[in-house]
């Protein structure tokens, strides 16, 4: 039988949890590899080179790291300017510390056969706030207080 036919959830976020976990454990700096290509990945647009960026997810570089099963999502400055950042899980094309890049990086083709739950992506990445907190995978958002 086929995974298809077991209905297996893809093994991507476990391993990029792993991954990520091993990389800070040993006081390294985590380095995302995004397909900044495909839908619904929110990343900043001037640092993309060839359709990809690189992310550095080093914890004290981020804010609100969350890495769920259908994306990753955190809060950083770019350029010094805050912005927050989704990724979906199958835009992840790898994970590995920056000194010495053994990491894990994985097939594209992945995700191909996998039914993408788009709904959860869009409000993801929908600017829209109406949902719900049980229901929300809302990205954080910043503000000034005066």
């Amino acid at each position: 039988m086929s995974e298809q036919e077991l209905n297996v959830t893809p093994s991507r976020p476990y391993l990029v949890r792993a991954i990520y976990e091993w990389i800070c454990d040993n006081n390294l700096t985590p380095y995302l590899l995004v397909d900044a290509t495909k839908p619904y990945t929110d990343v900043p647009t001037q640092f993309v080179n060839d359709g990809q960026i690189v992310l550095n997810i080093v914890p004290h570089a981020v804010h609100m790291l969350n890495i769920h099963n259908d994306a990753v999502t955190f809060s950083a400055r770019f350029g010094g300017v805050s912005r927050d950042i989704y990724v979906p899980m199958n835009a992840i094309l790898g994970i590995y510390p920056k000194e010495n890049g053994q990491g894990l990086f994985f097939d594209p083709d992945e995700y191909a056969n996998v039914k993408v739950d788009e709904d959860a992506l869009k409000s993801n990445t929908s600017d829209e706030t109406e949902t719900t907190p049980e229901t929300s995978k809302k990205k954080p958002s910043l503000r000034i207080l005066e």
